[in-house]
């Protein structure tokens, strides 16, 4: 299975993102791959992902995919990332 995780940059946030959608994984005893990148980066990062994290903002330049696209609203929270990834991946 594999993640993006999508920022604007995809430097700072994403990786934020990133290792708190591993926390939510390993919470949930889900394997996955979790890839940072940046809006420009997404379409290619993303084209054989099941699931695309990222915030409301984004979201728009995600365009096409046949990924789930979760938005999170606080990247920090591993509990709201938790309970989202659960939904989406039926666990």
């Amino acid at each position: 299975m594999k993640i993006v995780v999508m920022c604007g940059v995809g430097v700072g946030t994403s990786a934020i993102l990133k290792v708190n959608a591993e926390r939510a994984l390993e919470r949930l005893d889900i394997e996955a791959s979790v890839v940072a990148t940046d809006a420009a980066g997404v379409h290619a990062a993303a084209a054989d992902a099941q699931v695309i994290l990222t915030s409301s903002e984004l979201v728009g330049v995600i365009g096409k995919t046949n990924a789930d696209v979760i938005v999170i609203n606080n990247y920090f929270d591993v509990d709201e990332l938790t309970s989202k990834l659960n939904v989406a991946l039926g666990s």
